[in-house]
Order: structure tokens, then sequence, then C-alpha cells
């Protein structure tokens, strides 16, 4: 598959909203951590991991590389 044909301006749109709503979901961890809420920071924690996981499955159901990310403890 070459790169052209799967870079385009419906993959960018998309690609973008998914870095957008990563960017969101950090800030509310962010915020609870911040305000030293350790409940709230685990439920932000893994609503964050959640839009991690649904940006790399759309990069790999586009045919882009699999890049593994650090497991988290």
């Amino acid at each position: 598959m070459v790169l052209e044909d799967v870079v385009n301006e419906h993959f960018l749109g998309r690609y973008r909203a998914l870095l957008d709503a990563e960017d969101e979901a950090f800030d509310e961890l962010e915020h609870a951590y911040e305000d030293g809420d350790r409940e709230q920071f685990m439920v932000d924690l893994e609503a964050w991991h959640e839009t991690v996981d649904r940006r790399m499955a759309f990069l790999e159901r586009s045919g882009m590389t699999r890049v593994t990310s650090p497991a988290v403890t």
C-alpha cells in the first residue's frame, strides 16, 4: 500500500479528531493529578488509555505500522 493512498484529507481529519480527544482526556488526567484526587485520576487514566488505543487502532487499520506503547503499571 502506497502512503499517498492512505494519507488523505479524510485520514488527516479523523486523525486530528483522535488527537484532540486524546489531548482532552490527558487534560482531565492532569487536573485530577494536580487536585490530588487519586480515584478520579485512575478513572481519567483509563479514559486516556482508551483514547490512545483508539488512535493506535486507527493507524493500524489504515495500514500504518503498529507502534507499541510502553507498559504502564
